[in-house]
């Protein structure tokens, strides 16, 4: 059998094998995050560049039935609801994140999901050519669901199939996949593509294709070894897939990990969203969560977006090419967020974590000064064309895509679910709320609405400077220990030393080897 060499840290305790980064492995997050994370961000911006002409569709639609043209403000109405109900729906389809996974596992719940996108994408498709506008709205709602599903289930599919030294890179796969959706939706809806009278429906259909992908091919991957063990109580596939995953026959030591894992939750069972909200073992790591989630959706993104045309073209920008400026903001959030892939393993969570959130901070400061003084000192609208891709950078280095990587490193297989529940559906209300009032903060505020999103992100990384700890290359058992000693609540150490003592054959050696595992 073929026995990965193990090595030990400066304490002395035994770290095991370092994992790498297998061609299955690699396909795996590949497809998941290609197949549902990139629709989410595909459906974030499908719908900016076609608008005046669905808008128009919307008009010459009811002037048809009656006969007269629909009154602007019931016009507005409609398009408000057709902007607002995908994050609505991602709050519903994070509500149901928690029975989905628990009860057809990760990757049973993606294959499920794709029926919601493939749906959505033929009834937008032929929305045009059936004369209806509503089935546009029922349909942003499904994919609202799809994408409340798949940016909660994905980030906890790829955490548990990753090894810990890779724990965090494939964790941001998922993030960087969005950023790729925001773009190809971008560049396919330019005017010049399908961004037209004649292109929109399609531009809006092929969202379906991805799914599509991904029903035939994620099948032939294997399950999450800890959904197998841990809650199907099936070792036997559990360890097929993780020697499928790992490349190598020797995967003891993680079943190991795994197993104490298990013992070391038997007394509390799955949590309900209930019982993890009131479980104080638990509370400083709900409470980052909550916090992590609102300040990434509360620190202004949508506003910079927002803005950034306006920007733009005070600099000089002509009016016909704001759009191609608009897409190279959505590269450098691709390249940004790539950059993040490679750096989330050295540099750790927590330093990319505060470096986002504080350039996000001084950014939106910089921005609000240069948006005021811009009419009466000439550069200060090219201070905010940087201002607005400093902010890009941070907010694709850390505020965007870390978050969901903490969810799924602070919280055990029996309380995973239930995080991800809480954490997506903070994610989806703050997203709705956003859309809801900042057009009422703009017209009463001006630019300084920064000022707000600039006090959100100092708070989130004060918090987190103070709370939050470091997770890079740690087990969950790991975690779960220093978060402990926060919540003032003890694991049951001696109890679990015990019983591996009795049971595991080689004695006081083996037994210390488990215990030392988990320091």
């Amino acid at each position: 059998m073929k026995r990965k060499a193990e090595k030990q840290d400066s304490s002395g305790c035994n770290e095991g094998p370092k994992g790498k980064m297998t061609l299955l492995l690699a396909l795996v997050a590949l497809i998941s995050a290609f197949g549902s994370s990139f629709q989410y961000g595909y459906n974030v911006s499908v719908i900016n560049s076609p608008a005046p002409f669905m808008q128009e569709f919307y008009n010459r639609t009811y002037l048809d039935r009656n006969g007269v043209p629909m009154d602007s403000s019931f016009q507005t109405l409609l398009w408000s609801l057709t902007v607002s109900m995908f994050p609505l729906g991602g709050f519903f389809g994070s509500l149901m994140v928690w029975p989905m996974v628990n009860n057809c596992g990760r990757k049973g719940t993606l294959l499920i999901n794709n029926l919601f996108s493939i749906v959505a994408a033929i009834l937008m498709g032929t929305s045009e050519v059936a004369k209806t506008f509503e089935v546009i709205i029922l349909s942003r709602v499904i994919m609202g669901i799809y994408a409340g599903l798949a940016s909660n289930v994905v980030p906890m599919f790829l955490g548990e199939v990753s090894p810990k030294n890779l724990r965090g890179a494939i964790g941001v796969v998922p993030q960087l996949f969005i950023t790729v959706g925001i773009l190809v939706a971008q560049i396919l809806g330019l005017n010049s593509i399908l961004g037209n009278a004649t292109g929109w429906p399609i531009l809006l259909g092929i969202t379906g294709i991805p799914s599509l992908i991904q029903l035939v091919t994620l099948p032939f991957f294997p399950e999450s070894p800890r959904y197998l063990l841990l809650q199907k109580g099936n070792e036997e596939q559990a360890r097929r897939a993780l020697q499928k995953l790992r490349g190598w026959d020797d995967v003891d030591d993680e079943i190991k990990e795994m197993l104490q894992e298990d013992r070391s939750e038997k007394e509390e069972g799955q949590f309900t969203v209930l019982s993890l909200c009131t479980f104080r073992g638990l509370r400083w790591q709900l409470i980052s969560i909550i916090v992590m989630m609102m300040g990434q959706q509360l620190s202004g993104i949508n506003g910079v977006f927002y803005y950034a045309d306006r920007i733009f073209q005070s600099a000089g920008v002509d009016t016909n090419s704001v759009q191609y400026v608009t897409v190279s903001i959505g590269a450098i959030n691709v390249v940004m967020t790539l950059v993040a892939v490679f750096i989330v393993e050295s540099l750790g969570r927590r330093i990319l974590l505060l470096a986002g959130f504080g350039f996000c901070c001084v950014s939106c400061a910089v921005l609000t000064l240069a948006l005021n003084l811009q009419n009466t000192v000439h550069w200060m609208s090219y201070l905010s064309i940087v201002c607005v891709i400093v902010y890009i950078i941070g907010h694709a280095i850390g505020a965007s895509p870390i978050p969901f990587v903490m969810i799924t490193e602070m919280f055990l297989q029996s309380s995973r679910p239930a995080a991800f529940m809480v954490g997506g559906s903070v994610h989806w209300l703050s997203n709705f709320t956003v859309g809801l009032v900042f057009l009422y903060m703009e017209a009463g505020l001006g630019p300084y609405s920064f000022l707000i999103f600039c006090a959100v992100c100092l708070a989130t990384m004060v918090y987190i400077f103070f709370i939050v700890p470091e997770t890079k290359n740690k087990t969950f058992m790991e975690i779960n220990r220093i978060m402990a000693k926060r919540n003032k609540v003890e694991i049951q150490e001696e109890k679990e030393e015990l019983e591996d003592f009795r049971t595991v054959p080689g004695g006081q050696a083996e037994k210390k080897e488990i215990f030392s595992s988990g320091l």
